[in-house]
């Protein structure tokens, strides 16, 4: 064998070496998980690191990505309980906890999600009517991350949130929630006006009511005071009135008391009867009260006009 064949077959030697060498070591990265194959059979995994892999005999089979994986779930035509057709689309997050049945538990457990969400979505959108899809929104991702969970646990995969991203309803179906909501717009400022001349009768029922309340009060005040002041009156008069008899009573005690006593009663008497008399155009009179008012005509200047004197005949004497 020449020199230049020796060299040949070295560096032959040499490349593969280098390409057996290179082979044998592989370097994980981290959050990544390789499966290792032995004659097709699973031989171990991977983890972040250093490993040597006998070449021919043991291969790489998969490699798995421990980081949390987001799924775009696209959209679907789903149908409400009251029979409304909406689209809806969503995010789902997955992440691979088991590499092992990840890669020999299914072919595509990232497709299979989706498609298991989707169908969880059709299925609990068909429980709810369309008003409630979007107040409902947790309600609903709980459920499909409940149920995609429970049947991807033998693919080693967990599921950890699931987000709705959109509702779309029909473009009838938003002509008609547009209407609905104007409708209801109005209804509400209806009541709000309504309750608010209701509040306005309220409070002038109430000024009228306290008005009448202070009004009967004020009366029944005045009334009470009036009644306080002739009360107060009538005691102030029966007071004088009774210091008065007391007075007469003890003028009465006196001597000669009651000459004057007699001569006052006597003035009274003459005086009324004067009245009486102006007033009267006819007297019937006892024949000695007669005589008095002849005296009190002769005192007073004659006897009013047009009255006449009719004298009592009983004492024997005549009209």
């Amino acid at each position: 064998m020449s020199v230049v064949g020796a060299y040949l077959l070295s560096g032959v030697l040499l490349v593969l070496f280098f390409l057996v060498f290179f082979k044998l070591i592989r370097i994980v990265p981290e959050q990544e998980a390789w499966i290792i194959e032995e004659f097709g059979k699973f031989k171990r995994t991977l983890g972040p690191g250093l490993h040597l892999v006998i070449p021919v005999v043991q291969k790489v089979a998969y490699k798995n990505n421990l980081k949390e994986e987001v799924i775009d779930v696209p959209p679907q035509i789903c149908i409400t309980r009251d029979n409304v057709q909406v689209a809806v689309d969503g995010i789902l997050y997955l992440q691979v906890v088991d590499p092992e049945k990840a890669s020999y538990g299914i072919e595509n457990y990232r497709f299979a999600s989706a498609q298991l969400a989707q169908t969880t979505m059709r299925s609990e959108i068909g429980k709810i009517e369309l008003d409630n899809t979007f107040s409902e929104r947790d309600e609903i991702n709980d459920a499909v991350v409940k149920a995609v969970d429970e049947a991807s646990d033998p693919w080693g995969i967990k599921v950890t949130r699931y987000e709705i991203r959109d509702i779309t309803p029909t473009d009838t179906i938003l002509t008609a929630m547009e209407a609905q909501v104007e409708a209801e717009r109005e209804k509400r400022a209806e009541i709000l006006k309504s309750e608010g001349e209701k509040e306005s009768r309220i409070n002038l029922s109430k000024g009228e009511r306290e008005e009448a309340i202070n009004l009967s009060r004020g009366e029944r005040q005045r009334r009470i005071t009036e009644a306080e002041g002739r009360a107060q009156a009538i005691e102030v008069v029966s007071a004088a009135t009774a210091e008065g008899i007391v007075e007469v009573a003890k003028s009465i005690q006196l001597p000669k008391g009651r000459q004057a006593v007699s001569l006052r009663i006597g003035e009274q008497f003459i005086s009324r009867l004067g009245e009486i008399f102006e007033q009267a155009e006819t007297q019937v009179l006892p024949f000695d009260i007669a005589h008095i008012k002849t005296l009190f005509d002769t005192v007073t200047g004659g006897s009013p006009d047009g009255a006449r004197i009719v004298r009592d005949t009983r004492e024997g004497g005549r009209a």
